[in-house]
C-alpha cells in the first residue's frame, strides 16, 4: 500500500453490517458489565464510574497513540465508553436525583456541544476523517457522551413509560429500521445517519443487557451479569474471527 492510501485510511472501522452487530454486542455488554460492578459488586454509581473512566482514559491513549487501526484496540474502547456510560447515566439518574428525564436531557445536551465545538473546529463530524489525534479526541469524547445518553434514554423508556424491556427494545429497533430506509430510499446526509443510527444502538443495547440481567419480578431473564458478559464477550470475539474490522476509507462525500 502506498503512502496515499495510508493517508485515507480512517482509524474507524469501515461502517458495515458487521459493524452494527459488533456495535449492538459491545453496547449489551457494557449494560451488564457496568451493572455488575456497580450493583452485583456493590460499589455503587460514582465508584463503578470513576473505575470506567479511568479505563476508558487509559484505553482511549493507547487508542489514539496508535498509527493505523486495530480491531481489538478500537473495539475494546468502545467497551469502556458503554460500561462508563451504564455508570454515568445510572449516577445521572438516580444519584444526582435528576430522574430519566433530566439526565437524558442533560446528556443530549453535552452529546450536542461535542458534536458542535468538533464541527466548528474542523468542519465535519464524518467518522471518515478520524485520522489526526485531534480528531480522535473529539471522536471518542463524542461517542463516550452518545453511550451515556443512549443508556439513560433507554432506562427512560424501558422503566417510565410501560415499555418494558422487550417493548423498549422494539421501539429502538424501529428507530433503527427507519435509519435504514431513510439511508437507502432518501438522500438525507449519511452522516445524520450513522450518528442517529449509533445513539440509538445504545439504548437498544441497554434494554437488551437489562432484559438478561434484571429480575423476573421486573421483567428481566435473571441471567447472571457475570454470565451475561462472558457470553456476550465471547459472541464478540467469534464476531470479529467472522467478519473482520478494516480501517474505513477517508472520502469528502456528504460531508457534515
Amino acid at each position: 500500500m502506498n503512502q496515499i492510501a495510508k493517508e485515507t485510511l480512517s482509524k474507524v472501522p469501515a461502517i458495515t453490517l458487521g459493524f452494527w452487530i459488533i456495535k449492538i454486542i459491545a453496547t449489551t455488554l457494557g449494560e451488564t458489565g457496568g451493572d455488575a460492578v456497580s450493583m452485583s459488586m456493590n460499589l455503587g454509581y460514582a465508584v463503578a464510574s470513576l473505575i470506567f473512566i479511568g479505563i476508558f482514559l487509559i484505553s482511549v491513549f493507547a487508542q489514539i497513540s496508535l498509527k493505523k487501526f486495530h480491531p481489538f484496540v478500537y473495539w475494546f474502547v468502545i467497551v469502556a465508553t458503554t460500561t462508563a456510560g451504564t455508570t454515568m447515566a445510572d449516577f445521572a439518574d438516580r444519584s444526582l436525583g435528576i430522574g430519566y428525564p433530566g439526565g437524558a436531557s442533560l446528556l443530549f445536551v453535552l452529546l450536542m456541544i461535542s458534536l458542535g465545538v468538533w464541527y466548528w473546529s474542523e468542519g465535519s463530524i464524518s467518522v471518515n476523517t478520524v485520522r489526526k489525534p485531534k480528531v480522535e479526541l473529539f471522536y471518542w469524547t463524542a461517542i463516550m457522551f452518545s453511550q451515556t445518553f443512549g443508556t439513560a434514554l433507554g432506562d427512560w423508556m424501558a422503566d417510565t413509560n410501560g415499555l418494558g424491556y422487550e417493548g423498549g427494545a422494539l421501539v429502538f429497533s424501529v428507530g433503527l429500521a427507519i435509519i435504514v430506509l431513510l439511508h437507502y430510499f432518501t438522500k438525507v446526509s449519511s452522516v445524520l445517519l450513522f450518528w442517529a443510527a449509533f445513539i440509538l444502538t445504545r439504548p437498544l443495547g441497554a434494554t437488551l443487557g437489562d432484559l438478561l440481567d434484571k429480575p423476573v419480578d421486573h421483567g428481566g431473564l435473571a441471567i447472571s451479569r457475570y454470565t451475561a458478559s462472558a457470553l456476550l464477550t465471547i459472541c464478540m470475539v467469534v464476531l470479529f474471527l467472522l467478519m473482520p474490522q478494516k480501517a474505513g476509507e477517508h472520502s469528502d462525500e456528504n460531508k457534515l
